[in-house]
């Protein structure tokens, strides 16, 4: 037990390290000043939409979370769900990984509730039909940019090889039910078959599936728009294809599992692509870099509220 916490520590003091390095670089060769000086005044109306898109999202999330737990998900009030997904993104911000805030809002969902198999089949598929529905985007997308830019081999390379095992995963939870677990193991722990059950269901449920996958669609518009806007506040527009490919190529760069939240490696693959490509200035491309803290920033400080009511409500 002791061996296994200091790895995790040794883990989290390597990932900010990388996270706190690769900043620090980063502003090395580009002055924070000269970043801080794109933003002014004209960018208050998009930093406005940015928080709407952000809001829009949080409640496409909530509404797809619900709808995949069928029925036992009618009975629980909306804004429970907006309040759980909330406060995975306040945890999301503090603990050295992307996914840590989901694991937090599908155990506390779950214990409330008493429905946790089920709770977390709904949030698993969730997360990996937002990344297909990315995938989807990029593919459609990607066409109209490598006609235009030459995008290094390793980035498309890296999303195929996600996109590729997103599916799998999909496949391999509607049909777990399909594998057998040893006996012993099942005995030993009995959450796995429930959980086998939960993830079969929805080869019965195709309508509340598909319209899943409809709401990550959605999420994805919504997460090109916050993107779009980016570069709008800064004054340097960028077409929507070209962000689009780009945002993909850098969320998926930033889900290694090397620094913290993707801290300090998202920054520079930004900096790689539209500088590398399209020959924007590094201070501006880090100016709208650094925005995409703010909607980061407005979900956990609602995360926070919720956290506070709930320690209050106990």
């Amino acid at each position: 037990m002791q061996q296994g916490s200091a790895k995790k520590i040794l883990s989290g003091m390597l990932k900010a390290v990388i996270s706190i390095g690769g900043l620090a670089y980063i502003f090395y060769k580009v002055p924070f000043a000269d970043v801080s000086n794109h933003w002014t005044a004209q960018a208050l109306p998009w930093i406005a939409l940015i928080l709407f898109c952000t809001l829009f999202s949080m409640f496409i999330q909530a509404n797809r979370w619900r709808g995949l737990l069928l029925e036992e998900g009618r009975k629980i009030k909306f804004r429970t769900f907006y309040a759980y997904i909330a406060l995975g993104y306040f945890f999301n911000n503090l603990l050295p990984s992307g996914f840590g805030g989901d694991a937090v809002k599908t155990i506390a969902f779950g214990k409330r509730f008493g429905n946790m198999a089920n709770s977390v089949a709904a949030v698993a598929i969730s997360r990996v039909m937002g990344l297909i529905a990315m995938f989807i985007c990029f593919f459609v997308t990607l066409p109209f940019v490598i006609a235009r830019y030459d995008i290094p081999a390793v980035y498309t390379g890296a999303v195929c090889a996600v996109a590729l095992a997103s599916v799998l995963v999909i496949v391999s939870g509607l049909f777990s039910d399909k594998i057998r677990i040893p006996a012993k193991i099942s005995a030993r722990i009995p959450f796995l078959t429930k959980l086998q059950d939960a993830f079969s269901i929805y080869r019965g449920y195709k309508k509340a599936f598909f319209l899943s996958g409809l709401d990550s669609i959605w999420l994805q518009i919504s997460s090109i728009a916050i993107h779009y806007a980016y570069f709008q506040a800064v004054g340097v527009p960028v077409d929507i294809a070209t962000i689009t490919v780009f945002m993909t190529i850098t969320i998926t760069v930033s889900m290694l599992p090397i620094s913290i939240n993707g801290i300090g490696i998202r920054e520079g693959v930004n900096v790689s692509l539209f500088t590398g490509l399209l020959g924007i200035p590094a201070d501006i491309v880090l100016a709208a870099a650094l925005l995409g803290y703010i909607p980061m920033v407005f979900q956990a400080v609602q995360g926070a509220v919720v956290f506070a009511t709930l320690g209050k409500r106990k």
